[in-house]
Parts: C-alpha cells; structure tokens; sequence
C-alpha cells in the first residue's frame, strides 16, 4: 500500500473519482436518546480543518480503546471512551444525522468496512457488538461532537486481530460496481484542491432506482478513507428528504474536494427496501497538489524563492503565513 501526502482542507471533502466495487456487511446500532436535527445540505461529518482520524487524541479530546484485541470471526463486545482535557469521561453530546456515535471500522488494506453506532453508557463507555473477520490491523474512528462543541470531531485508534495476516492489494478503478443486484455508478472528475460535483446514480435490473428510502437523514452517505494511512471523511448529500426538492433517487449528488492526489477508497450507504447497502469503490486522483498552508501558487513561488535566496546567503527562512499565509506547522487547510 502506498503513503501518501497530507490530504487536509477537507471542504467536504472526501472525493473522488471511484473504481471496482466491494460490498461490505452492516451493523445497525439503535437510536440515540435525544432527537436528531435536519442535517445540513451536504454536511461533513469530520473535524473542522482536514481529514479525520489519524490521531488519537485532538484538542484535548483522548480515544481510550478499551477492547483493543480480538479473535477473528468471533463476535464480541467493543468498547471505548471518549476522555475530556481532565481525563473524565465525554458524556453529553449532540446528534449528528440522527446518531450520538458514528463508529467506523477499516482493515488496514481497506477490504473490510463497517459503519455502526454504539450505545452510550452512564459511565461514560460506549459499547457496540462487532466481529472482524479476518487477521489484521483494523482502524476504528469515534465520529462525534459534544454537546458544547462548534464542529464534529474524529479521533482514531488501532485494534488488531491475531492471526495469519495476508493484506490484499487495492482494487482497480472503475466507474461502476453492483451490489445485491443494485448497479451503482459515480460521475465526477477530480483535481486536488477542487471542488467537485460528484453524482451517484443507483439503478436495479436496467431500471433507475426512485424510491430510495432516507437513511441517517439523507439518501445516501459517503466515507472516504486514504490509501496508506486511512485519513478519514464523511459527507453527506445534497439537500434532505422530505424538503420537497430533492429527488429519491436514481441520482445523488454531493460537492467534495479532493485536498491531495492519491488513491482512496470509498464506501457509500444507500437504503431501498427496508435494507441498507454499502458499495465500495477504488478512487485515483491526479494532478498536483495545490500549495500548502491555504496560500495560492503566486505566494506560495514566492515564498519558497524567497527562502531559497535566503538560505544561500544565511538568512532566516520566512514562515509561510508571514504576510496573510498560515504560521509554518499550523494544520493545513484549518479553517473556521
């Protein structure tokens, strides 16, 4: 599996161009006590800044795993903590598309996904039935935001399953992919630091599919995790069912932006019939990255010539966010 560059400044991000499906099994968790608001038009469940997910703690925020070690195949409860800047538990927090809890699980080579919601326990330990099927590395990412928070937020942490682990390689690209019969296609070409318009269009047996049924508040939601270190992304639709404007299906269209070049993989969750389904898609995008730290191409050439000159002659480099840029070290893209 390849590393990758940072892909930050996540607009909505998630993104990208898809390829060759693959279906994955689905965990409902019960609904969370308090009600749920309208969700946004094409919201981005992910922190404010960038991608989510790659690490454990966050504006003081701690993931502690506490089931952190499991046996393939073999169903068992998984158990986890969100700890506040003092070390006690997370115990408030608002619904985001009808959830408390968005709990995503990743293998490492991306070939095993699963979105479920936990509940929440008056010590503060969120608890979910979870099974992984195979040897490995998985990722787990606790998408949420507490009751006092601006924006959502996204830690992540690592469990493993003992065993023989033979990763498999990315799929190949394509356009198209089906599931259960449903075909499921994606329009959209993209560039890094772009936003684009991305179009779902799920059909059955040749004909376009117009009765989707509205799951966590949308017809349809999409998580993007980067090849190689599983930054993490999840957006959501344009417009909301029952606004009298937005269309059941066949077609979904979303607005994402793809921050880096790259190859992704990316699962979307659609509902038809009473059941929920989730294709996989494998995602290359191309094309330069756009100039870190938010700045456009002019500032940033003359930023680096800049620095460049100095360095020759002795000087002291210049920061990127002197004269409007954003500090050196700051995270990239972070936004308001």
């Amino acid at each position: 599996m390849k590393t990758l560059t940072k892909l930050g400044a996540f607009a909505l991000a998630l993104v990208l161009v898809f390829g060759s499906a693959y279906v994955v099994g689905r965990i409902a968790g019960p609904p969370p006590s308090a009600a749920a608001p309208a969700p946004a038009p094409a919201a981005a469940i992910a922190e404010e800044g960038g991608p989510g997910g790659l690490k454990i703690s966050k504006e003081s925020m701690y993931l502690k795993v506490l089931t952190d070690n499991f046996p393939a195949g073999v169903p068992q409860t998984f158990a986890f903590q969100v700890l506040q800047h003092d070390g006690t538990p997370l115990v408030k927090y608002q619904p985001q598309h009808e959830k408390l809890m968005h709990l995503i699980v990743a293998s490492r080579d991306l070939t095993q996904f699963q979105h479920i919601h936990p509940n929440l326990g008056p010590d503060g330990v969120w608890r979910v039935p979870l099974t992984l099927p195979a040897a490995g590395e998985y990722r787990v990412f606790a998408d949420y935001k507490p009751m006092w928070g601006i924006h959502g937020e996204v830690l992540g942490a690592d469990v493993s399953v003992s065993g023989d682990y033979r990763p498999q390689p990315l799929p190949a690209a394509s356009g198209t992919t089906t599931v259960d019969g449903y075909e499921v296609t994606l329009n959209g070409v993209f560039k890094p630091g772009q936003d684009t318009k991305v179009t779902v269009t799920v059909s059955k047996d040749g004909k376009p599919v117009t009765d989707l049924e509205p799951y966590l508040g949308a017809f349809g939601h999409l998580v993007a995790l980067r090849d190689g270190d599983l930054a993490y992304l999840h957006v959501h639709p344009d417009g909301t069912p029952g606004d009298g404007v937005t269309p059941s299906g066949p077609e979904i269209v979303f607005h994402a932006t793809a921050d880096s070049y790259g190859d992704y993989r990316m699962f979307f969750d659609f509902q038809h019939q009473g059941v929920v389904r989730t294709a996989a898609f494998t995602v290359r995008v191309d094309g330069p990255n756009p100039p870190p730290h938010g700045l456009d191409e002019a500032t940033f050439s003359a930023i680096k010539a800049k620095n460049e000159e100095a360095y020759k002659n002795g000087g002291t480099p210049t920061a990127a966010g002197t004269n409007g840029g954003t500090s050196e070290g700051s995270p990239h893209g972070h936004g308001g």
